[in-house]
Order: C-alpha cells, then structure tokens, then sequence
C-alpha cells in the first residue's frame, strides 16, 4: 500500500498516483473527503481510471531515475491525490492540536518528497484549498499554479449561510449516525436541488447519488470523531497573514479561484475577496453549482484546470491571465457581475466594521442552535427516564 510517512508527529499518508507524464498535479481533498473525491478531476485530466500499480517502486525511483528521452517523451499529466490526515486510510491523530492547514500543508510537502516531485501544479477543494494556500506560502518555489475550488479564508468564513435550510442541515448532520443518514445529509450539503431532481434515464441524479454515497462512506468507514473535530479544528483556526498573501502574490506563478454560484456552505462573497488579495495573478471562475461543483459541474472544471496548466507553461503573465480589473478608490471588479462598488475610504470602513459585527453575531447564533441541539437531546433522554412504567394490574 502506498503511505508516506510525514515529519510531522509520524503521521502516515495514504495516496495513489494515476497517469503518467511530465506535468506534475496534486490534488488536496477537503473536510470529511477522501482522495476518491477527486475522481472525475482524474480521470479528466490523466484518462486513467486505474490507480498506477507498484507505486513505492515509482516512488523509489522519481522523477530523477527517469531517462532524459523518456521524460521528454512524456507529454501527459500525472496526478497525486492523498487522504489528509483523520480521514479515510491516513493516520487519526487522537490530539486536535495536531490538525492545522499548516501541518496539513507540511503533510503535502512530505508526500512531494517522498514521491520525488520538486514541483507540481497545486489544487485544493474547500479544506484543501486553505491547505494549499498555506503549502504555497510555506514552498512558493515548489508550486507551478495554484487552484482554490469552493475555498474561503477560514474562520468564521467557514460558517455557513443561517437559514431554515442550514439550520435542519446541522441538525441532522449531527444525528447521522449510518451511512445512509449521512449520505441524505452529504447530497443536500454538496450539490444544488436542480442538479439532484434532475432524469437520467428513469431514475433521478439524487437516487443514483445517494446509492454511490452510501456505498463510498461504508467502504470507507464514518470519520471518526476525532478526525473530524479535527478536521474542523483546522478549518476554523485557518487564517493567511498579509505576509503569507504577500509571498503568493508575488511568486510568479498563476492562481484560479473556481466556485460554485449556490454554494451553502463556503460562501461565494469570502473566495471573491481572497481572489481580490491574490491580485495580480488571480482568476476568478464562477459556475452554476454548489459546494461540490467539481462533480456537478466536472467538465467545465476540467477545462479551467486545463487552461490554467496551458497558461502556466506559456509563462502567461499575471495581469494577462487575471480577469480582474483595478477600479476606482482600490476596490477591484471580477469582469462580470461587480463584487464591490466604488466607495470612499469612510464608508469601506464602516461596512467593514459591519461585515465584521455581523460574522460574530452569525458565530454567536450558530452556537446557541448548537446549545439547543444539545439542550433537546438531553430533555429527551431525561423524559425518557422518568417516563412511568405501566403495571400489569394483579387479579384478585
């Protein structure tokens, strides 16, 4: 079985390498995810289905053992796609001050190592995407391009939008305790309710996706609670200092911030914000789907990782590639439709402080739904205990 075993707290990786060719891409799953969620990003960009056989061989061996003529023969793509740390075959840390995107980042960097990679393009989804903006702040010389999918700058970025929808969401979320619990929870959470209730053949994508989703989730097992506390440990403590955004500006190499429109769970307004501070080299992608848009929406996925690799090679200068254009007062405008209009610096800052009010006040209520979640459970289980119990009566 392929593992790395990374410096970080002897934690082992588990991953699978599909392809073969001279560009090089890593694929950084997100919270909960496996490297299996990367599967139609694999099969679009390598054409293979089939994981490479004898991997800590090619491992052994690298990029360094290759003959000259056969690297140039190879014209390909091969991919790298990995379980982070507390999830699927990777090892589960039992302490949570072992899960940071830091640590996780220097995971990746390890797994480069092992596989003898000096340099790959870098793509993260969701968790992966905040775990790749720190791998490419910590190793900017070992990043070719960088895509952030459905990413936000963590913190209370990472809180959903509350509304009746999100609040049954975390609701049942919490009381999954099966696979198919889990998976009713994951296909609303993931995809948008057009793409589910849409036909294939006789049956509806939310009937063929549940069954593929209760099939992945007990091949490979519920996460585990430490995993996933985490894992969500990491996302809220996630955060890039103006050093580190500084450091990915100005590396060179050209970045693609790709989200889905109907997102729920990673808000499009936060990755629009971080696409505006990776100026000038960030291109911002927006697509009709949710927070899963590399499944509901593979292909044009695929084509912007595509381009953003063909542009990488053709050295594309950043203010080429970006489709963001300065404005007026500093704000910037994402082609179409307008993030932020132009303002004076006096009313900037008082939105912000706003925009700022508003995300406490949104942590504070999602923690009182939490406190009523648990509330209710413990009514209930003392109900239950005091509940009378019926006495057959005795005949006489």
């Amino acid at each position: 079985m392929p593992f790395c075993d990374s410096s970080e707290n002897g934690t082992r990786i588990f991953y699978k390498r599909f392809g073969h060719g001279s560009t090089k891409v890593l694929l950084i799953t997100g919270l909960a995810g496996t490297h299996d969620s990367w599967r139609p990003q694999v099969k679009g960009l390598t054409g293979a289905a089939e994981a490479n056989v004898d991997e800590d061989a090619v491992a052994a061996v690298g990029d360094e053992g290759l003959d000259v003529r056969d690297r140039e023969a190879q014209k390909g793509i091969e991919v790298c796609c990995f379980d982070n740390r507390g999830m699927g075959r990777s090892s589960v840390p039992t302490n949570r001050a072992e899960y940071t995107t830091s640590i996780m980042a220097k995971d990746a960097l390890a797994l480069l190592d092992h596989i003898g990679w000096k340099k790959a393009h870098v793509f993260g989804h969701s968790m992966g995407a905040m775990i790749a903006c720190k791998l490419a702040a910590m190793a900017p010389d070992r990043v070719c391009s960088l895509a952030l999918l459905n990413v936000t700058g963590g913190g209370f970025e990472c809180l959903p939008k509350i509304d009746r929808q999100m609040i049954s969401l975390a609701y049942r979320f919490f009381r999954a305790k099966t696979p198919e619990q889990r998976a009713i929870v994951d296909l609303e959470t993931h995809y948008t309710k057009g793409f589910l209730d849409e036909y294939v053949g006789s049956c509806t994508r939310r009937d063929i996706l549940y069954q593929d989703y209760v099939k992945a989730i007990s091949s490979s097992g519920m996460q585990s609670n430490c995993g996933f506390e985490g894992q969500v440990n990491a996302c809220w403590n996630h955060k890039m200092t103006s050093k580190e955004l500084d450091t990915i500006r100005s590396s060179g190499f050209l970045i693609s911030v790709v989200h889905g429109r109907y997102d729920i769970i990673a808000q499009l307004d936060h990755a629009r914000r971080l696409a505006e501070k990776l100026q000038p080299a960030a291109r911002m992608v927006e697509l009709h789907g949710g927070h899963l848009v590399s499944h509901e929406r593979p292909d044009e996925v695929i084509l912007s990782l595509l381009e953003l690799i063909n542009a990488s090679k053709s050295k594309l200068q950043p203010e080429e590639w970006s489709n963001m254009q300065e404005k007026q007062a500093g704000w910037l405008m994402i082609g179409t439709p307008l993030t932020l209009t132009n303002m004076n610096n006096g009313v900037a800052s008082n939105l912000l402080a706003v925009y700022n009010l508003l995300g406490k006040l949104q942590l504070s209520f999602l923690y009182c739904i939490g406190m009523f979640i648990m509330g209710y459970e413990h009514m209930r289980s003392i109900l239950k205990t005091m509940k009378p119990v019926k006495v057959a009566a005795s005949s006489s």
